[in-house]
């Protein structure tokens, strides 16, 4: 999640860096073309979490097309299926004891998830959240009090979650906290006692702290959104905590953090070019064990030595060709599951015996992908006319030269994002089609440190844009974008930047590709999740306010502008997203109709924000397969190939 030297710094870029293997050959051989099928479909096994007793596995896979739970006895061989669900996929799980598993599911997209549990020996099941239109969050899952959890629900208020004790043998419910307003998020002590919440009015942080679970909650610090303490747990002892800060730096580091009288006592860890985001600890021993933070690459800084042994062995153990992961352990921290992966590889999973010191396989994510047969996604960075550096991923295609390439440039969501090295099927998919795809984390990206994403505020659409833009033209310079076969393809903001491409740089781009994306920033703004109400004057900052920047947000939105398109698009959309409503899609859907500008339209009746069935994501790419071959001249599968 591996060196910062890795990233490959200005223009100083060769297109022989970009050879997805080594040919010893003088002659380029292309990779087969791999059915679309193979890289969308569900994995063969996935997601396997260890029992608290560490004596067995469960892990979802397909059932009628649908990743269900299973478990699995370890030794045993013996397999059981828990859960038979067909609509949708489930969403999330995780052990609550040896003998029942708690997992979340929503309906057709709509993001109201509801919380159900499983008895593993019996197969009961029970929905522990029976209400309309309202999300369930879980809050703490009280490892140490096998039928209780503390989850975060809106029932009273849509825009608001308080906190219920919940006892998952009964389904009883009763408040441990009522949101007094704008709290966005709890956190518990190690003994499941709530003594901090996060508080926003919209445009400032509060920290809110107590003593005790009896006490009442006093304001200990008040900042403006652009400057956080995040807590992330306590210290063992429950007097501290621990947490993400930028208070007085622009990349944000763990600090210890005295919490009762809100102030910074000490700095754990900091990064001078990038944001730390993750403090890890070992609840059996009481220690620290490692940080995590994202350069080109993930890295670990390890605080703790029997941590760091451990994944020494692991590494002698698979090699350093892949990013290993312990992704959960027993409750006495001696038996693990272990994960790889890398960018051409959903990796393997395997379970670690450490008194045995024996590691064995597991199963494999994907065996049906062959990882020589796909690409090397490369970092890059390049400097904008204004002198900002910019960091990003190319992925090139196997066996081709790297010149004049059919270029896919790929705009993440969010916008307050990034992208990452790493597996990305979409990435992998369209290199094999023949195209070369530029991933950038433009200014506004998360990650780089406070005074890059606040020169993103207000961007959309204008500086944030440019830097795709200008992404686009050093491809060029470089040799390796053939300029008249440049398309863009995103989801979210992505597909608003998307449409923003092929509107407000009309001859950059010869098609677009917009999944779920935002066509009108007015409308947008409207239709948000009640939940997200509390965010909306920090969203006029970012973005720009409806009234006081009328004219920022009208000149932003593509839907005003559609006699600027002139290019082919292909437009996805999900019927029941709650984030970028149906509306964005049709709105400029019937703009561009009207106007007689070629475009598709697809739209699915049981998806949200993202198309998560199986079938619904083959009629998708599928689709954009066909879409991009015609208008850029990629390769596409046929059954002769």
């Amino acid at each position: 999640m591996t060196l910062f030297k890795s990233l490959l710094g200005g223009l100083f870029f060769a297109s022989t860096l970009f050879s997805c293997t080594s040919h010893k050959e003088s002659k380029l051989v292309q990779a087969p073309v791999i059915p679309m099928e193979d890289f969308f479909r569900n994995p063969q096994n996935a997601y396997f979490i260890l029992s608290p007793s560490g004596e067995q596995i469960a892990f979802t896979k397909p059932f009628n097309k649908r990743m269900n739970i299973f478990v699995t006895r370890i030794g045993s061989g013996d397999t059981s299926q828990l859960t038979s669900i067909l609509d949708r996929d489930i969403a999330g799980y995780f052990w609550k004891s040896d003998s029942q598993i708690v997992y979340v599911r929503d309906k057709g997209g709509d993001e109201n998830f509801h919380l159900y549990s499983v008895n593993v020996n019996s197969g009961i099941q029970k929905d522990l959240t029976p209400f309309a239109k309202v999300n369930t969050q879980i809050v703490d899952d009280l490892i140490d009090r096998p039928d209780e959890m503390l989850i975060g629900m809106n029932k009273e208020n849509p825009e608001l979650f308080d906190v219920y004790r919940l006892n998952i043998k009964t389904g009883a419910l009763s408040m441990e906290a009522k949101n007094p307003g704008g709290v966005l998020n709890w956190v518990t002590d190690h003994n499941g006692v709530i003594r901090v919440a996060v508080q926003s009015d919209g445009v400032n942080n509060v920290l809110l702290y107590r003593e005790n679970g009896k006490a009442p909650f006093k304001q200990v610090l008040r900042t403006s959104f652009k400057e956080t303490v995040t807590p992330l747990f306590f210290t063992f002892d429950n007097a501290y905590l621990y947490a993400t800060s930028n208070l007085n730096r622009d990349k944000a580091a763990i600090v210890k953090f005295d919490i009762a009288n809100g102030k910074e006592m000490e700095e754990v860890f900091s990064h001078p070019e990038v944001d730390v985001d993750m403090l890890d600890y070992s609840r059996k021993r009481k220690v620290l064990t490692y940080i995590h933070y994202t350069t080109a690459k993930n890295e670990m800084k390890f605080l703790d030595k029997e941590t760091e042994n451990l994944y020494k062995k692991l590494e002698e153990k698979l090699g350093s060709n892949y990013e290993i992961y312990v992704t959960g352990h027993n409750t006495k921290e001696d038996k693990f599951l272990v994960r790889t992966i890398s960018d051409r590889s959903l990796g393997t999973s395997y379970f670690y015996d450490l008194k045995k010191d024996e590691l064995t396989k597991v199963a494999e994510r994907a065996p049906w992908l062959n990882e020589n047969q796909l690409c090397e996604m490369k970092p890059i960075s390049y400097t904008t006319s204004d002198g900002l550096t910019i960091h990003g991923y190319l992925t090139l295609p196997i066996g081709v030269e790297h010149k004049n390439l059919p270029i896919i440039v790929n705009p993440h969501g969010g916008p307050w994002a990034r992208d990452n090295w790493g597996w990305n099927p979409e990435v992998q998919f369209l290199a094999n089609r023949g195209y070369g795809v530029l991933q950038i984390n433009f200014r506004g990206s998360l990650g780089y440190g406070r005074t890059f994403w606040e020169k993103g505020f207000k961007q959309w659409g204008k500086t944030m844009q440019n830097d795709i833009t200008e992404g686009v033209n050093w491809l060029v310079k470089e040799g390796i974008a053939d300029p008249k076969r440049v398309g863009i393809y995103g989801g979210s903001y992505g597909g608003y930047a998307t449409l923003a491409g092929v509107t407000f740089t009309p001859d950059l781009y010869a098609c677009g590709v917009d999944y779920v994306g935002v066509s009108n920033l007015f409308t947008f703004m409207q239709t948000v999740p009640p939940y997200w109400k509390p965010f909306m004057e920090m969203m006029y900052e970012m973005v720009g306010d409806p009234k006081k920047d009328s004219l920022l947000l009208r000149d932003a939105s593509p839907v005003f502008q559609v006699d600027k398109i002139k290019v082919p698009l292909f437009i996805a959309q999900g019927a029941n997203d709650p984030r970028v409503n149906k509306a964005e899609s049709d709105q400029i859907v019937e703009a561009l109709k009207k106007r007689g500008v070629k475009v598709e339209y697809m739209v699915k009746e049981n998806e949200g924000h993202g198309f998560n069935n199986e079938e619904n994501q083959f009629d998708f790419y599928g689709a954009m397969e066909k879409f991009l071959a015609t208008h850029l001249g990629g390769r596409i599968y046929s059954s002769e190939h």
